[in-house]
Formats: structure tokens, C-alpha cells, sequence
């Protein structure tokens, strides 16, 4: 499967963004789905995951109550609504697909497939 991830960009803080990651060559309904980020001179850290039917999501705390993760299964698309961001949010963010379920989703190991990376970059 091919991901694209898209929708990144320059914005003030406390402001919002919306994230898409587009699927191509293979249905999404089979994998879970993933949102990692990775600032500069940072490791690749999880922020936000849901299952194969949309019906449960993880996040990480740092996003917490400020991020959404949804999912069409039938547009094959993944979403990631950012809200109230701040400037430590800047990083590219990947959308990923994982053959695994859920449980492991906050692992970058468990993910199969990735996106490109898009750029966020929150202005103080």
C-alpha cells in the first residue's frame, strides 16, 4: 500500500491544522492506522493511532484533548485534526499502516508501510 500524507504548513500557535494521508494500491479496512512525528534532532515518536473499524483510538499525552484521529474506509483516507497547536508540535508527520492491531500502535516498529512526511512548523 502507498501513502501520501498531506495538509502540513506554517501556522501561529494556537491554531489548527488538518492532516490527510491518502491510500493507494490497497484498501486501509486492513490495517491499523498511525500518525508518528519527528522533530528535528529527535527521535520519531507515536502521536496518535486508531483501529481497523475507527471505533478506538490512542493517543499520546502530549496531544491529548488537542488531537483527533479518524478514518474513511471507503475514501481509503486517514485524518488528523491538530488543534490548539503549540510551537513543540513542529515536526514532519508521518502517517504509517500496520498489519498489527492496535495494542502495538505506539510502537514505530509496528508499522509496515509510511508516508512521505509532511512538514508542520508552529510559530510562537
Amino acid at each position: 500500500v502507498q501513502l501520501q500524507a498531506y495538509g502540513g504548513g506554517l501556522v501561529q500557535a494556537g491554531g489548527s491544522l488538518r492532516l490527510s494521508c491518502a491510500a493507494s494500491g490497497r484498501t486501509l479496512v486492513s490495517y491499523t492506522m498511525g500518525w508518528l512525528r519527528q522533530a528535528p534532532g529527535k527521535e520519531r515518536e507515536f502521536v496518535a493511532a486508531i483501529s481497523r473499524r475507527g471505533d478506538i483510538t490512542y493517543y499520546a499525552d502530549s496531544v491529548k484533548g488537542r488531537f483527533t484521529i479518524s478514518r474513511d474506509n471507503v475514501k481509503s483516507t486517514v485524518y488528523l485534526q491538530m488543534n490548539s497547536l503549540k510551537p513543540e508540535d513542529t515536526a514532519v508527520y508521518y502517517c504509517a499502516a500496520a498489519k498489527e492491531t492496535l495494542a502495538r500502535s505506539k510502537s514505530a516498529s509496528a508499522y509496515d508501510y509510511w508516508g512521505q512526511g509532511t512538514l508542520v512548523t508552529v510559530s510562537s
